[in-house]
């Protein structure tokens, strides 16, 4: 679970309530039912309009990812390959295909099996390439998801403030509704501006960078089984994988083929 996402999403709207309550302002001035319905349901009818229906399917699985991915540490990942590495030197690459229920990590097992059963490593290279392809593009899809959402919402509040305005304008006989009256109309604008930029568009970032970091462990992975199906000495595979990370983090000589 991404305590981040969680925490910013809690934080940044508690604030949002405590800003009203310390002015000295009563909440429920705050709340108007139909602005809500407006600016939730109008926005979400236009990313309706926007996408075909099986991309909005995706729209739970979407957002759960950007609060539930957990994403792998690539010095734990570093670790796990080299010792792969080490049995493949040692008993041969052969011997990873018993261990494929133990990997855990769907790609790698792909990865493992392909080389195992001896296919042309061009090939392997292509069809990971292309499944890492694929995944970045739904992520990109789910992304444009939510920004469609974030840049529908406050067009909505803008209509909503609109309304509002029409309406106030039309019953001017009583001076003293003009002011509660413009209040309402503004809510649709407040709401618009809070869901786009405390909820869809923080999300579809965390999303971005939620693809970024599996195409990146993806990557080591790719390079990792290339490596162990060239034969390659563990120390060389330890070497190339680490070049995917920061010196800073890179574990001290060794470490990882010793872990392993």
């Amino acid at each position: 679970m991404d305590i981040a996402t969680i925490f910013g999403l809690i934080v940044g709207w508690t604030l949002t309530i405590l800003s009203v309550v310390v002015g000295g302002n009563a909440l429920r001035a705050y709340f108007d039912v139909p602005s809500v319905i407006l600016v939730i349901f109008g926005g979400f009818c236009a990313v309706i309009i926007s996408f075909p229906i099986a991309s909005l399917k995706r729209l739970p699985k979407v957002l759960t990812k950007t609060i539930f991915a957990k994403p792998q540490d690539p010095g734990e990942l570093i670790k796990k390959l080299v010792s792969y590495a080490e049995i493949a030197r040692r008993d041969g690459i052969l011997s990873l295909e018993s261990m494929t229920s133990q990997m855990g990590d769907p790609f790698i097992v792909r990865a493992i099996g392909m080389a195992v059963d001896g296919t042309d490593p061009e090939l392997i290279e292509s069809i990971l390439e292309s499944e890492v392809e694929n995944e970045v593009a739904r992520h990109q899809q789910g992304k444009a998801l939510l920004d469609a959402y974030a840049k529908y919402a406050p067009a909505f509040g803008m209509i909503g403030t609109l309304l509002g305005l029409v309406a106030m304008l039309q019953n001017m006989d009583d001076p003293s509704k003009i002011g509660p009256g413009m209040a309402v109309a503004l809510l649709t604008t407040l709401y618009g501006a809070l869901i786009a930029n405390l909820v869809c568009l923080p999300m579809a970032d965390k999303l971005a960078l939620r693809a970024g970091e599996e195409a990146f462990t993806k990557a080591i992975i790719i390079r990792g089984v290339m490596s162990i199906q060239q034969g390659d000495n563990p120390r060389i595979v330890e070497q190339k994988l680490l070049t995917f990370v920061p010196p800073s983090r890179r574990p001290a000589p060794d470490e990882a083929r010793k872990a392993a």
